[in-house]
């Protein structure tokens, strides 16, 4: 019979090396979480420019486009520094 792959465990928390800075990262970096492409890359950084760095990643939610299931899916790999 064929081998099944073991199962890939997803460790709780991502090493703070590996999240993004969304007070501090540009479009590209910003492009590289799941679920936000340029567009609200773009939204990301005008929200900052327009209100100033972010407190917590939650205040996401208040950028257009960014709803909760994107937030859901960006808490781990995003930080505020």
């Amino acid at each position: 019979g064929t081998v099944s792959a073991p199962p890939v465990v997803l460790p709780s928390m991502v090493p703070e090396e590996e999240q993004v800075n969304i007070n501090t990262a540009g479009l590209e970096e910003l492009m590289t979480l799941d679920g936000i492409g340029e567009k609200r890359a773009q939204d990301i950084v005008d929200y900052r420019e327009a209100h100033g760095p972010f407190q917590s990643v939650d205040e996401l939610d208040n950028v257009s486009g960014i709803g909760p299931g994107i937030l859901d899916g960006l808490r781990e790999y995003a930080c505020v520094g």
